[in-house]
């Protein structure tokens, strides 16, 4: 009997650790963004135009952005995102570096696979590449025009006026 009453307890304290789990975790979604730290991967690009998965219109023929893999995304609902808050993906292929905003999903890329609209892609190679392998990319922190600032900075997005 005492040998039940162990396990009864074990199985009652399950759902308490979960629940704490969940409240510890909660909310630190941007944390699993792992910014500033490099990765090697490869870049394709795409035209898209619509709404991105941020919740913004995009046309990824004209516009510099990027879709990143599904896999970093970890809000039921993508517009709400911490990827769509001030997040840019700085890419550097042999010599070239451009950074983008996170501003779509790519479904079918692994996590180190990104896919870059066509003028972003085309600062670093010909579009008859196709596929850019061996890059390295990494997350950043942008402001609101999508540019890169230092962790130290500030992000500013308006002035009240």
């Amino acid at each position: 009997m005492r040998a039940i009453g162990k396990n009864l307890r074990i199985l009652a304290g399950a759902p308490l650790a979960a629940a704490a789990l969940v409240a510890l975790t909660a909310g630190s979604a941007g944390a699993a963004i792992p910014v500033n730290k490099p990765m090697t991967g490869k870049a394709t690009y795409y035209n898209d135009a619509g709404y991105g998965a941020c919740g913004t219109r995009i046309n990824a023929s004209s516009q510099m952005l990027v879709a990143v893999s599904h896999t970093w995304w970890t809000s039921a609902n993508p517009n709400n995102d911490p990827l769509c808050k001030g997040i840019s993906v700085k890419v550097t292929y042999q010599g070239k570096t451009v950074t983008v905003p996170v501003k779509d999903q790519c479904p079918s890329c692994d996590s180190t696979h990104i896919d870059l609209s066509q003028p972003a892609f085309a600062k670093l190679a010909p579009l008859g590449k196709g596929v850019i392998d061996g890059l390295t990319w990494q997350f950043v922190k942008s402001g609101a025009n999508g540019k890169a600032v230092a962790l130290s900075e500030p992000v500013t997005g308006s002035t009240i006026g």
